[in-house]
């Protein structure tokens, strides 16, 4: 399994560490990314460098009662961010329909994916954020562990290595 490391040292860094991960995502025609992290980790704010990425440039909110905040883009595949945290159970996702959201070349982005335990497909991208000390700075800042965790997701994070490297 591979895997991407990064600190991310302000919000900016975030959405820009998502755009990156997002113009992969939409090269390769799609991905299931779960996204993992303590509330106030950043998993939405990561979700609007994505979401930028695939050409949104409004406002980006978490579904947290809606559970599912659809995007549709002129020239690239649907994006459906989705916010678990108050489901009270996975049968719950059956009824609304998930898995018409997975269709091939769809990307869906899902936060608190573990709520949706027995019921979700497979992650192709498994996204941890977490808020983390830089001892560096003495500042606080926040981190990224991306896993691939499919052919597809493997073969992202390897791009992604490669790109961050190549600028380096």
């Amino acid at each position: 399994m591979l895997e991407y490391y990064r600190h991310l040292n302000a919000e900016s860094a975030t959405v820009a560490a998502g755009s990156e991960l997002g113009e992969l995502i939409a090269d390769c025609g799609g991905a299931i990314v779960f996204l993992l992290g303590d509330l106030g980790a950043g998993k939405t704010t990561f979700t609007r460098g994505v979401l930028q990425a695939f050409g949104h440039s409004g406002s980006v909110k978490s579904p947290t009662y809606t559970l599912v905040e659809p995007y549709e883009f002129a020239h690239r595949s649907p994006l459906f961010h989705f916010d678990l945290y108050r489901l009270g159970d996975p049968e719950e996702l059956e009824y609304m329909g998930i898995r018409d959201y997975f269709m091939p070349g769809n990307t869906c982005l899902i936060e608190w994916p573990r709520r949706g335990e027995g019921v979700l497909p497979a992650a192709d991208l498994e996204v941890t954020l977490a808020v983390e000390r830089n001892l560096e700075s003495d500042g606080v800042g926040r981190s990224v562990r991306i896993h691939g965790l499919s052919t597809v997701g493997e073969k992202i994070v390897q791009e992604l290595k490669q790109s961050v490297e190549s600028k380096e």
